[in-house]
């Protein structure tokens, strides 16, 4: 059964935000050409905007604020590999091992919700 379609506005309560990560979640992987991915496309902007209004980043490393982000969405390194395409290198990111590139930044901010300048400060390699 196909859920109807909501008209949405700016989130301006929790409840309102927890309802566009809801239908975020659904529709996440909606393909260009169907309603249902220019509603994706407008949630993450909505769910962005709320969070730059309403949130504090945490002060931690960019990897950390990844490894934040990924459990606030429900997210696995599979689903960055996914965005970035490549298992062997989210792996060596999330453990300290390589550092994010460019490409990451850009993907993994867009895919998060997370400034792309919180992604570029400086961290300690292992």
């Amino acid at each position: 059964m196909k859920k109807l379609k909501k008209d949405w506005f700016l989130i301006d309560t929790e409840e309102e935000y927890e309802a566009a990560l809801a239908r975020y979640q659904e529709i996440k992987y909606s393909e260009p050409g169907v309603s249902e991915h220019k509603e994706k496309l407008l949630l993450a902007h909505l769910i962005s905007d709320f969070e730059e209004r309403t949130s504090e980043l945490p002060e931690v490393d960019p990897v950390e604020l990844i490894k934040i982000r990924m459990e606030d969405f429900g997210y696995k390194p599979v689903d960055l590999a996914k965005e970035y395409g490549d298992k062997g290198t989210i792996s060596k990111v999330l453990n300290y091992k390589q550092a994010l590139s460019l490409t990451m930044v850009r993907k993994f901010s867009r895919l998060l919700h997370i400034p792309a300048d919180a992604l570029i400060a400086e961290y300690e390699l292992r």
